[in-house]
């Protein structure tokens, strides 16, 4: 984050954050809890540490990264995570046609585990498969890694699946209420008829008109397998969402020893703040993403084959699209 940016996050938030001096005592400038607060992101450090560095109270510290998180959330999420309309999703699926060459695609769709203390008398709900406690953020990414949509919250125990149909993106795209174009052509492959505009994820998600997951299995054929490919290549997005925020904002490598309902701040805020820095205008573009995918033999998921017919005859048409020269890696990249 250079000077120039975190002058300008503080800018919007300074006045949410400014606390009156009394008699007993001065306040903390807003400056220095914004510091606080994005030490504390960036490194995972504990309040008592963080105490001790800038001379603070412990109560002062946990005060500041509460009170600037949530005001991040509320001054920024707007502009950094609108909703999206029916020309941002096309544009959505533009880039993704344009980098990863999945035609009709607005986003990828997954969810990660935030490790956190284990809350009093919650049993086992927050208690997941990886044997740790956590909640989920739920994320829908663009071709470039950000954010579109998220839910954070959900005990830990719940499957992907399960979040996601319960989610207001999930509820969205059943009930069409999210602007999502109507069904367009494949490029160049316009005689096959439309096809709808769609999410990607992994086996953990159920095949939908609007969202398409892998074939199962591991013995597939060589024309399924190039579809998982393709398949796997714009999901890679996602994989490498979660990356890019944890590597920014290491709070995520560790344990956060806090209440749930603050934990949700934290993550939103840290969202906000991934959206903020990636930027098209603030970065270089990430051109090596693109080269170094993983080989088709590598490309293997596990889970069933059932799903709606529609979203079935979808599936297909997408797998005779990747194996056909109109839809092939090598001839749209010469184009």
């Amino acid at each position: 984050m250079t000077p120039s940016q975190m002058d300008h996050i503080l800018s919007l938030i300074g006045a949410d954050i400014q606390r009156q001096d009394t008699n007993y005592r001065l306040a903390v400038k807003p400056k220095q809890r914004l510091v606080v607060t994005l030490r504390f992101l960036a490194t995972g450090e504990s309040f008592r540490s963080l105490a001790f560095a800038y001379r603070l109270g412990r109560k002062t510290v946990a005060d500041s990264v509460y009170m600037t998180c949530r005001a991040i959330v509320i001054k920024m999420m707007e502009t950094q995570m609108p909703r999206p309309t029916g020309a941002a999703w096309r544009e959505i699926a533009e880039g993704f046609w344009g980098r990863w060459q999945f035609p009709n695609c607005i986003g990828a769709i997954d969810g990660n585990h935030i490790v956190i203390q284990p809350p009093k008398k919650s049993c086992s709900q927050f208690f997941n498969y990886k044997k740790t406690f956590s909640i989920i953020l739920m994320v829908l990414v663009d071709a470039d890694s950000r954010f579109r949509m998220i839910q954070v919250g959900d005990f830990g125990r719940a499957s992907d699946g399960g979040v996601f149909a319960n989610s207001a993106l999930g509820r969205g795209m059943n009930e069409r209420s999210l602007n999502v174009p109507e069904d367009a052509p494949l490029p160049g492959y316009g005689q096959h008829g439309d096809v709808p505009f769609m999410m990607v994820g992994d086996a953990a998600f159920l095949l939908k008109r609007y969202l398409m997951r892998p074939y199962p299995g591991s013995n597939l054929s060589r024309p399924r397998n190039i579809f998982n490919y393709r398949l796997s290549r714009a999901r890679m997005t996602v994989e490498c969402a979660f990356g890019i925020l944890a590597a920014k904002w290491r709070v995520f490598h560790t344990r956060i020893c806090m209440l749930p309902c603050h934990v949700d701040t934290i993550v939103m805020a840290a969202c906000v703040l991934h959206n903020y820095l990636l930027n098209p205008r603030d970065r270089e573009p990430i051109e090596s993403q693109r080269d170094g995918e993983s080989s088709l033999e590598s490309v293997r998921h596990m889970g069933g084959n059932r799903g709606p017919r529609e979203a079935l005859h979808t599936r297909e048409l997408l797998c005779e699209f990747f194996n056909s020269p109109e839809g092939s890696v090598n001839s749209v990249h010469n184009v």
